[in-house]
């Protein structure tokens, strides 16, 4: 028995932590050549120019604490939805968002619902409150809303539904999400993460859908808390900020758990220049949906089953252990990400880069198809 295992809370005892990839250099540059990181759904292109300027000359000010509301933000992001200001919430990440819900809304003997091989973050957040996740199975690599509904019980109180789904890359069209969120028991709030939001509104009219409603829920009082992010699309990951739009009591209530001065003024500064970057958020999706069609045909030709994606990654089925598919590969200078995690121990899940980092990693898949 270790010193503090009785001093703990049952959560802490009991849960696993976050696993990241390993830090793209781990050796000085002159003995080993820098990694390519197609492990974490980063945008290859990184922050936007306005973005970076904005950084630049919030510097001078981080002496002082930043807006603690985030009101000039939360305030552009109301426009920018047509949504009322009540109803935004920004938070240190989707993330934070997502661990202030389940501390809002749950507690040991409550539950929440999600799939399986969805977002690992929705275990940490509900298991955090001493709360239990069901997970359902999925179908054919996507979310069964039938299942996900046939598990809720009385004791639910979230729905998590990953639209994109991470790892999969899967996607529910709007009228499916229509359909599920009209039968959802008023004692539920359905999540619907978006983190994806940009790549998948691409997709959708190259495949003639409609994608996403989900403001719409908004006007109609119905509960449902939207998330989205600036990590991906707007390539500001390591700044960690993200936002929630729901109802306005339930904003209210998720605010009071917030940590104090969670988002920092760079990354305000950062985040308010990079929505008005449209130049860069084109560029980004642009390449996107032209290299996943270019990786995903590579990858199929190697005899791997890639799954159509929705996000800004690829779900690959390597037939063989991930684990030493994802090894051999970073041998050869490319992270990707091993599913086993998720429990697929055959799959794994590849970012789209840019062009040339596209092309190193299909060279570099070619080895070790070769090699097996």
């Amino acid at each position: 028995m270790s010193r503090f295992f009785d001093l703990v809370s049952k959560p802490a005892r009991e849960m696993s932590s976050y696993l990241p990839t390993a830090p793209a250099r781990q050796a000085p540059a002159d003995t080993q050549p820098r990694l390519i990181k197609l492990d974490s759904n980063e945008n290859p292109f990184g922050p936007s120019a306005r973005a970076l300027e904005a950084m630049r000359s919030a510097l001078a000010a981080t002496h002082t604490y930043p807006d603690d509301d985030c009101t000039e933000l939360r305030r552009r992001l109301a426009t920018h939805h047509s949504v009322p200001l009540e109803q935004v919430l920004v938070t240190a990440g989707s993330t934070a968002m997502l661990g202030l819900l389940c501390h809002t809304m749950l507690a040991s003997g409550l539950n929440a619902v999600t799939s399986e091989r969805s977002f690992v973050v929705y275990a940490m957040a509900v298991h955090a409150t001493g709360a239990q996740l069901i997970e359902t199975p999925m179908r054919e690599d996507g979310f069964d809303l039938d299942a996900i509904l046939n598990a809720i019980n009385e004791d639910t109180r979230i729905v998590f539904l990953a639209n994109p789904n991470n790892p999969t890359g899967t996607v529910l069209d709007a009228d499916a999400v229509d359909k599920f969120v009209a039968e959802v028991p008023g004692h539920v709030v359905v999540v619907l993460d978006e983190a994806y939001y940009e790549f998948a509104v691409r997709f959708a009219a190259q495949r003639k859908v409609e994608y996403s409603r989900s403001l719409d829920y908004l006007g109609q009082g119905a509960s449902v808390v939207v998330l989205r992010t600036f990590s991906k699309v707007h390539g500001l990951a390591g700044l960690r900020v993200g936002y929630g739009l729901g109802p306005a009591e339930l904003m209210a209530y998720c605010a009071r758990m917030r940590d104090t001065y969670s988002v920092s003024s760079v990354a305000q500064a950062a985040a308010l220049a990079a929505l008005d970057d449209q130049n860069h958020i084109g560029r980004t999706v642009s390449n996107n949906a032209a290299q996943a069609q270019i990786l995903g045909v590579g990858l199929s030709e190697l005899g791997y089953r890639v799954v159509p994606t929705a996000a800004n990654f690829l779900y690959c089925d390597v037939g063989k252990d991930a684990s030493a598919f994802a090894g051999r590969l970073r041998g050869e200078g490319v992270s990707v990400r091993a599913l086993g995690v998720w429990g697929a121990p055959s799959c794994v899940r590849v970012s789209i880069g840019t062009p040339e980092q596209n092309q190193i990693l299909l060279n570099s898949a070619r080895k070790v198809a070769g090699a097996s």
